[in-house]
């Protein structure tokens, strides 16, 4: 590293972001840009720590202290190209990963981590704004088509890397608008739509089809794929969201989150939805049950459209302060956290059990709740700890169990886990030859950033597959060859 005592010199800064009461006046990005010299003196932090965690810690195994010593020099253009040689969408992760790199980092050990997901960020966009990203089409084609199914980070990936190899590559999505859940899943205070549409500007560019509006298994077959290309990629996601089944559960006010955050999107793009369909918190009282980044972007959303009070049940307890002692450095530690939607204002309560839902003319107005406490390593429900949550509106953001089984799934016979995942071997080809699977559908619920690590690794065990060898780079890899 060029600034050996950096990590001494300089505190740990995030970008600063938009008053509360302005961003919520909206559902565009919040987070401000953040001046060059402060970002050279954060890529200053990197320490010559000698074995790089973060590298490690990072499901693409991303060269970040490369990349942060290109920052800290001003070398820009050599930075993007050393964050481009392990990922393929850096302004996506720089904006939706929970950066366990972060978490790897030594200085975390006792300090402060090196602003990674900020650097990262910024390289992308400092890229894209010079013009500097620009299409890199192959050179010479190799007659094989590969089919891949779902636009989301997996498939995007994949698709990507085998355009760049040289095989044709047809991109099929169900939904109306390329992207998947980058398109319909993230809000777009978090993620806009522009930032994912320039990258698919330049996958075009490259020669990548896309053919939206398409589900496979409906519109075309599993098997009529089978018969036009060479390969398939299945990347349909994990789809099938976790239920809440209790009394009164068909009343009506309550939804998946998924179902209400894509509504938003929908809107944001400019759609004119369905009145008599649409999902709005306007006016309302919202309890969102779960926790995690869904729950926290359904808190968001509701708190933009106006809801009277936001209030966010989950099942486990409440995270220590600091991280817990069974999830040392560099384990991705369990502890408390607070997201940018929660500082917009919601109500949290821990260790809390939804029993019954309960309500008037056919629409939810309560909730029946109860608490929990751990007994002998189980959740156990507190004799005498029931209550009430007001409600107009329940949002059940609980995670995916699985993709869905039916359609191409379904027709090809592809084999299940016991969890309900596409069974694959070490090279992610299922049972099926030629037909592969990456990203949750494989590996179940998971990040954006494993995803277009399973694609970019689908892609190459792919190529292998059509060309007997491949020079396609995967995460553990890149790390070998740099």
């Amino acid at each position: 590293m060029g600034k050996i005592t950096g990590f001494m010199e300089f505190e740990r800064e995030d970008a600063d972001k938009l008053p509360v009461k302005k961003r919520l006046q909206n559902y565009q990005e919040f987070e401000l840009p953040v001046p060059e010299e402060r970002l050279r003196e954060q890529g200053a932090r990197c320490m010559d720590c000698g074995i790089p965690f973060c590298n490690t810690g990072c499901p693409l195994g991303n060269l970040i202290p490369d990349w942060n010593d290109h920052v800290y020099r001003g070398d820009f253009a050599s930075a993007s190209a050393s964050l481009h040689e392990t990922n393929n969408f850096p302004e996506i992760t720089g904006r939706v990963c929970p950066a366990p790199c972060e978490a790897a980092c030594v200085l975390n050990i006792n300090s402060d981590a090196v602003s990674i997901k900020l650097i990262e960020k910024s390289i992308a966009d400092t890229a894209f704004e010079s013009g500097s990203i620009t299409p890199e089409p192959p050179r010479s084609r190799t007659g094989k088509r590969v089919a891949v199914i779902g636009s989301g980070p997996a498939g995007l990936a994949a698709a990507q890397q085998l355009n760049r190899a040289g095989h044709q590559v047809v991109v099929f999505e169900r939904d109306d608008r390329i992207g998947g859940l980058l398109t319909y899943g993230i809000p777009d205070f978090k993620l806009e739509l522009q930032v994912v549409e320039r990258r698919l500007q330049q996958l075009r560019e490259e020669g990548v089809q896309f053919r939206a509006g398409v589900d496979v298994g409906k519109d075309i077959t599993g098997h009529e794929l089978l018969d036009q290309f060479h390969a398939v990629c299945v990347c349909i996601g994990s789809r099938v969201p976790r239920d809440l089944p209790v009394p009164g559960r068909e009343l009506e006010g309550i939804h998946f989150a998924m179902d209400f955050l894509t509504q938003q999107n929908r809107r944001d793009a400019g759609d004119v939805l369905d009145p008599t369909t649409e999902i709005l918190a306007g006016g309302k009282r919202v309890v969102v049950i779960g926790g995690g980044d869904t729950g926290s972007d359904c808190i968001g959303t509701s708190n933009r459209q106006g809801a009277i009070s936001v209030y966010n049940l989950e099942l486990m307890p409440r995270p220590p302060d600091s991280p817990a002692a069974h999830t040392p450095w560099p384990l991705w530690p369990l502890m408390y956290r607070t997201s940018s939607s929660h500082e917009e204002g919601v109500e949290r309560d821990f260790a809390v059990t939804t029993t019954q839902f309960l309500g008037s003319n056919g629409k939810v107005r309560a909730l029946q709740c109860a608490r929990l406490e751990v007994q002998n390593g189980r959740l156990e429900r507190i004799p005498g700890s029931e209550f009430e949550l007001e409600a107009d509106l329940v949002l059940l953001a609980m995670g995916f169990i699985h993709p869905e089984p039916t359609g191409i799934v379904q027709q090809l016979g592809l084999d299940l886990t016991e969890r309900g995942n596409i069974k694959v071997n070490r090279n992610l080809m299922t049972a099926v030859p030629g037909v592969f699977a990456a990203g949750d559908a494989q590996r179940g619920q998971s990040l954006v950033v494993w995803a277009i690590a399973d694609g970019r690794r689908a892609a190459r065990e792919i190529d292998r597959y059509l060309m007997g060898r491949s020079e396609l780079l995967t995460p553990k890899l890149a790390g070998v060859l740099r």
